[in-house]
């Protein structure tokens, strides 16, 4: 009796779900060649179809060559860079829950992290040295990638899209050594804006940009606080993008022995 209980249940199921497969709804979600669409064969063309349609698998070429892949070879440089970088975004939103950025509760509140918030020294910390971390994993990624000579042709677009990373990098870092708002931080922020203002020409509008006023004031917080957690993430997102889909379309992870 169990049994025919049991066999009547997987006959329901199958049925519901043979309804779900063959759904209009199902159709408009899985692409043409996907092993989850109903009616798929195993054929060169399908698999094909698998890796032009998945994003993951779309990451990488369907060919790449054989010393591209070693773990010796890349050191998993930029998968690293990546990994931090997604990293930073999580402990980063947690601590958004507990920071004002404003000069009254900026560093009481970053103080409370350590004190008063559970686990919140520790996620600090992990934003902290992730950041550090980043730096360093995206330096050493470009200097592998220049011993390397991956770099050349057809590859210095994205070379050029690699430097722009590193800088936009060092930048998220930068605005982010304001935001405990102690001399520490006031006195890095304060050598680093009079140094933007020489640049030639639009040097002192940059430092007026910076700083919302001549010096350091309690609107320089918010300006930075805004470009650490929202304008430069946002750019480097869509270098990201650009640089991940040159990796594709260059021939993958590679370069000349």
């Amino acid at each position: 009796m169990a049994n025919g209980i049991i066999e009547k249940v997987k006959e329901q199921a199958t049925s519901v779900w043979e309804k779900v497969h063959g759904s209009q709804v199902a159709e408009s979600i899985l692409r043409p060649g996907s092993p989850f669409k109903k009616g798929y064969s195993d054929t060169p063309r399908n698999r094909s179809y698998v890796i032009m349609n998945n994003v993951l698998y779309h990451l990488h070429p369907v060919k790449v060559k054989r010393h591209g892949v070693r773990l010796s070879y890349t050191l998993c440089l930029g998968g690293i860079s990546f990994f931090l970088f997604i990293l930073l975004t999580i402990t980063g939103i947690f601590l958004m829950f507990y920071y004002a950025p404003t000069a009254e509760a900026a560093y009481s509140d970053v103080a409370a992290l350590s004190t008063s918030v559970a686990f919140g020294s520790l996620v600090r910390n992990m934003h902290r040295w992730g950041a550090h971390f980043m730096v360093l994993s995206v330096f050493l990624h470009m200097s592998r990638v220049f011993y390397h000579g991956a770099y050349k042709p057809p590859r210095e677009f994205n070379w050029v899209v690699g430097v722009i990373l590193l800088l936009l990098t060092l930048l998220l870092s930068f605005t982010g050594y304001l935001l405990p708002w102690d001399q520490l931080a006031l006195w890095a922020v304060t050598v680093g804006t009079n140094m933007a203002g020489f640049v030639p020409v639009f040097g002192g509008q940059v430092k007026f940009l910076l700083l919302g006023s001549v010096e350091v004031t309690a609107d320089t917080i918010l300006r930075w606080y805004v470009l650490h957690v929202l304008f430069f993430p946002f750019i480097i997102v869509i270098f990201m993008a650009v640089h991940f889909w040159r990796v594709r379309k260059d021939g993958g992870i590679s370069g000349p022995l």
